[in-house]
């Protein structure tokens, strides 16, 4: 959003990789508490975008962009390990902290995609709306935003969840030369 003139973020002073200036305490607690939890959104004002609608699709895309850039680097450097280091017990765990990361790092990526608000998934499908059916989004918004947390929860996600990350995780592992049968053994 600030690289598209949105100065909002930078304003409030949440340009940051600090994670205690994204907490929410409700959203902490509801992981806790009910196992779905959320961070503090980064505020955004999509009047400073040339194209607003664009804009705020464009900005939708970073934060599960830098999820599967995450997800990415751990797969690498998983790969660097067991093709470099001797596998002992401290590469063993290594490797399955770089493997959690990079799952965790597909799942919020893809999770972030569900076409529903408030995931920016929502926001990259608003761009594709005709005009009205944007605007419908808009009004009941708060209610998916419920409807969302109640999916969630209740495990609905889950199946199509599990699949997608596994077929991502999969490719990664391709890419960085990663056996896939190390992160599906422990996690899948």
């Amino acid at each position: 959003a600030w690289r598209l003139g949105d100065p909002t973020a930078k304003n409030a002073g949440r340009l940051t990789l600090n994670p205690i200036r994204h907490l929410d305490v409700v959203g902490l607690l509801m992981m806790l508490v009910a196992k779905v939890g959320w961070a503090k959104p980064v505020p955004v004002d999509m009047r400073y975008f040339k194209h607003p609608r664009q804009g705020m699709a464009l900005t939708a895309l970073a934060g599960p962009a830098a999820n599967f850039l995450t997800a990415l680097a751990a797969v690498g450097v998983s790969s660097a390990v067991f093709h470099l280091a001797p596998l002992g017990p401290a590469a063993v765990f290594v490797l399955c902290f770089l493997s959690n990361m990079a799952l965790l790092g597909v799942g919020m990526g893809l999770f972030n995609l569900i076409p529903l608000p408030p995931l920016d998934g929502s926001k990259v499908l608003d761009v594709l709306l005709p005009e009205r059916w944007y605007h419908l989004v808009l009004r009941y918004e708060r209610y998916l935003m419920l409807a969302v947390v109640l999916l969630a929860w209740s495990g609905a996600f889950g199946g199509p969840l599990t699949v997608a990350m596994e077929l991502v995780l999969r490719e990664l592992c391709r890419v960085a030369q990663f056996p896939f049968a190390l992160v599906e053994y422990y996690f899948f």
